[in-house]
């Protein structure tokens, strides 16, 4: 039995039917199902997902094991299926050749049942792994094409609603950042105290109003990928694991890939500010490893109002800072984390983001 508790299906493929017979024999002594083709076309046309390996028989007529093999491994989704090799043959390029055209073991003849019986394991232990793994990553990216779907339907419609008023447009925008939100309810105000600190960065840095309203209006879709990364890992009460790391790192790709290739200025904007929001003026963020000015603008002054509501509210891995000790923290990352320019005028303006900081507290 795999992993999953299913009995594995082993397909046999011998020309010779007293072969075939043993090898049935002992697969089934080992509680194994299993099927039998008599030759390679035979084989490849019984081959399919219930398979989970296949024994392989070298020295046959027309199309031998070699062959067979390197059929199976031109089919993308048979990648993984393990492939033993059943041979007489013991020389070393023989057993290259079998490597090459994609054998993963091999059982000298005649077959010692002890032998067969350890590789099999080892090998569909190996392949159940492989399914877990495929099976969690295909889930994972029917979840977030689901979800990547749904919001797309909604910026359809908000591009459709042109006659509307500008103030109904902001207020969709709003609406679908904060969905990205909604699960935590410390970081309900997030997006308004965020958004207003990158306007006042923007202005004091001598951006025109046109271009601090896009940012005001841009910057509450930062983290709207979210959307995407499953929830026992975006809730975590403690810290992620290198693969739980690595999948909340995509929520970045994720948001520029969801409001990208749009006609809304505003959804651009907020594309920019998903994908780099995370980078750091030394060339040490993600996802793209970015530094200095190659990091857009808006990406560097989110990043600085980002981090810095961030550190001063409570999530569910961590208690809120100070703002003295947010300072503190951020200061270190001066010249490093943060453009050293932006975060001076972020500094210089404190007593209006503290201000912003207690109209929208959450």
């Amino acid at each position: 039995m795999d992993e999953a508790g299913r009995t594995a299906r082993i397909l046999i493929v011998d020309d010779e039917l007293i072969n075939r017979k043993v090898l049935e024999g002992l697969l089934k002594s080992y509680g194994l199902a299993c099927v039998s083709a008599d030759s390679g076309p035979a084989a490849l046309a019984l081959l399919d997902e219930s398979i989970d390996l296949v024994l392989l028989d070298i020295m046959m007529p027309g199309m031998d094991g070699f062959l067979v093999a390197k059929a199976i491994r031109e089919m993308p989704r048979f990648a993984d299926l393990p492939i033993v090799m059943v041979t007489a043959l013991s020389a070393k390029e023989d057993r290259l050749r079998a490597v090459e055209a994609g054998a993963n073991d091999f059982v000298a003849k005649p077959i010692d049942s002890t032998e067969l019986s350890v590789r099999m394991k080892s090998l569909l232990r190996m392949k159940g792994y492989h399914d877990e793994v495929k099976g969690y990553q295909l889930h994972l990216e029917q979840m977030v094409a689901e979800k990547t779907k749904a919001l797309r339907g909604a910026l359809v419609e908000l591009e459709h609603a042109r006659l509307a008023t500008v103030r109904a447009h902001m207020e969709t925008i709003h609406k679908l950042s904060a969905a990205a939100e909604y699960k935590d309810e410390d970081t309900a105000s997030h997006i308004m105290r965020m958004s207003r600190y990158c306007a006042v960065i923007a202005e004091h840095a001598g951006l025109d109003d046109e271009t601090v309203d896009l940012i005001l209006n841009s910057s509450p879709m930062h983290d709207i990928g979210k959307m995407g990364i499953p929830d026992a890992i975006l809730l975590k009460p403690g810290k992620l694991n290198d693969q739980e790391w690595e999948v909340m790192r995509r929520h970045t790709v994720m948001g520029a890939n969801i409001l990208g290739d749009s006609t809304s200025k505003y959804l651009e904007a907020g594309a920019v500010i998903a994908a780099t929001h995370h980078e750091k003026w030394d060339g040490s963020g993600y996802p793209n490893a970015l530094a200095g000015e190659d990091i857009p603008l808006f990406g560097r002054i989110c990043a600085v109002a980002d981090v810095f509501d961030a550190l001063t509210t409570r999530r569910p891995y961590k208690e809120a800072l100070s703002n003295a000790e947010a300072i503190e923290i951020m200061a270190r990352g001066r010249g490093s984390h943060f453009d050293p320019a932006l975060f001076d005028i972020f500094l210089a303006r404190f007593t209006v983001i503290e201000a912003i900081q207690q109209e929208y507290r959450d």
